[in-house]
């Protein structure tokens, strides 16, 4: 079988069965087989029982210096001992004469019609309480703007720059450019005592368009004189405008 003594394996299935005067019926039948190789032992391993007793002992518990950091931190003086700040002292009033505010506000208009490449004189007077600044001259429209805009944002402007100056906060300032507000008041005055004269014949209220503060007060008090009709203010800016009705 080309096959060493020591790998082969051999075993008897059928002996032959004795005969008459000692001979032997049949053939004997043999099975061989190559002996199989004894496979190599597992290597050993260390008991999982001995592993767990390892890791079941107590590990020493620190500290963590982190932690403690921490709450050192989080600890904090208590209110008593932090320092109270001081009330801020009112501020001092500053009682600044009118002519001095209406001079300023000139100064600053005339320094502005020069920025806006135009040519104009500026006028100064004082009625009651209020302090009126006319700028006068030509093409002077610009610096007015649609609907008087640009002149509504000029007179803040000239009381910020005023009220640093001087310090003052009481002085009224009211500005006109090229004759605007005028032209404005009397148109709006007409146009009101209009619109109340068809709310007294048709008893029907009317709401006018979106006004500025300065043009709803112009037909407020055009007509609070006025016979058989009131008026009110609606809404929120920029669109709050003025109510005529029908006075009950």
């Amino acid at each position: 079988m080309g096959v060493a003594e020591d790998d082969a394996e051999f075993e008897i299935v059928d002996e032959p069965k004795a005969g008459l005067f000692g001979r032997t019926r049949g053939e004997a039948r043999v099975r061989a087989r190559v002996r199989p190789a004894t496979p190599r032992g597992k290597t050993e391993r260390r008991p999982r029982k001995q592993a767990a007793e390892k890791s079941s002992e107590p590990r020493e518990q620190r500290p963590r210096k982190e932690n403690a950091e921490r709450g050192e931190r989080r600890e904090r003086a208590p209110r008593e001992d932090r320092p109270q700040r001081e009330p801020r002292e009112p501020r001092e009033k500053i009682e600044v004469d009118p002519e001095e505010v209406g001079k300023a506000a000139a100064e600053f208009l005339n320094g502005l019609v020069t920025a806006f490449g135009t040519t104009g004189s500026v006028k100064v007077s004082r009625v009651e309480e209020e302090i009126e600044v006319l700028v006068d001259g030509s093409e002077l429209g610009l610096m007015v703007g649609p609907g008087g805009a640009t002149l509504l944002a000029i007179q803040d402007l000239t009381r910020v720059a005023s009220q640093r100056r001087l310090g003052d906060q009481d002085t009224r300032l009211r500005i006109d450019i090229a004759g605007y507000r005028e032209r404005r008041r009397e148109a709006l005055s007409r146009f009101a005592q209009k619109v109340a004269t068809e709310v007294k014949e048709t008893g029907s209220p009317r709401m006018l368009e979106p006004m500025s503060s300065a043009d709803r007060k112009i037909v407020h008090d055009t007509l609070m004189e006025f016979e058989g009709v009131v008026t009110r203010s609606e809404g929120e800016d920029p669109r709050r405008r003025v109510v005529v009705e029908p006075a009950e």
